[in-house]
């Protein structure tokens, strides 16, 4: 008599998060986008290199400009109708300065982080 395996649910990853939020920050910019992690497509994007945005900065790379940068994704989100992105922090990524400003950001958009 063969016992078959036992049937097991789909990963629940695959369900949970689908959208990742990945940051990037240079010396000159900050941009942060979106990924829809099944298709490897890009959902939504901001960056501070926009020539709409650039005229309302003081600067493109401090605080100020990752948090505006932060609130601008969060609206295009919710424009696209995406309520929920999983953030994914590099190695040297810490929840500090720019990168704390671009997720607190998003979320006092509306936008909820898993």
């Amino acid at each position: 008599m063969v016992i078959p395996p036992p049937v097991r649910p789909a990963r629940i990853i695959d369900y949970l998060k689908p959208y990742v939020l990945r940051m990037n920050f240079s010396n000159r910019y900050v941009s942060a986008q979106v990924i829809h992690a099944p298709t490897a497509t890009v959902a939504a994007s901001a960056s501070s290199q926009e020539k709409l945005l650039r005229v309302s900065m003081e600067s493109t790379r401090d605080v100020a400009a990752a948090a505006k940068i932060g609130k601008l994704l969060g609206e295009r989100l919710l424009l696209k109708g995406i309520p929920a992105v999983s953030v994914v922090l590099d190695r040297e990524q810490k929840y500090h300065g720019k990168v704390k400003a671009v997720i607190d950001s998003v979320r006092d958009v509306g936008v909820k982080l898993l």
